[in-house]
């Protein structure tokens, strides 16, 4: 099993989507790439803490690879909007990959590269090793499917 870490807005609905797709085993909603090792919800939505808010999926890549992972990421947000996805605002809502190894961060850039150029180089989506990853409060795991 592999891992991605994904920044692409409010993470409830990246998640469902996510878990719906052959050969994703796991998700899981947290915060990522913030300043401390540990943060909460409300931290996170004060803009204090530099955290995305983040889908983190353990797959099998003998089912799904992590390219196509990175491309679906690209078709279920809006990867030109900075730091807001549809009625979101703040960095936590931020477009970002969390590469977990240096492999990763190759296919991550080139995946990029690819959706910027059809998109006129207006992709905002950033780039970054997974840093400070914490897991999101109990209540937010599954969220759209308890709700």
């Amino acid at each position: 099993m592999e891992i991605a870490v994904l920044a692409l807005g409010c993470f409830w609905g990246p998640e469902i989507k996510f878990s719906r797709i052959n050969g994703i085993k796991k998700t899981e909603v947290g915060y990522c790439g913030g300043n401390n090792s540990a943060t909460s919800y409300k931290e996170v939505c004060s803009g204090s803490t530099n955290h995305a808010e983040v889908v983190k999926l353990e797959f099998d890549p003998e089912i799904i690879s992590y390219e196509e992972i990175l491309n679906i990421f690209f078709t279920i947000h809006d990867p030109t909007t900075l730091n807001s996805q549809g009625p979101d605002f703040g960095t936590q809502y931020r477009s970002e990959i969390f590469y977990d190894n240096e492999n990763q961060k190759v296919i991550a850039e080139k995946v990029l590269n690819q959706v910027n150029e059809k998109l006129s180089g207006k992709v905002v989506t950033k780039i970054s090793k997974i840093h400070n990853y914490c897991k999101a409060e109990e209540y937010h795991q599954k969220y759209l499917e308890k709700n």
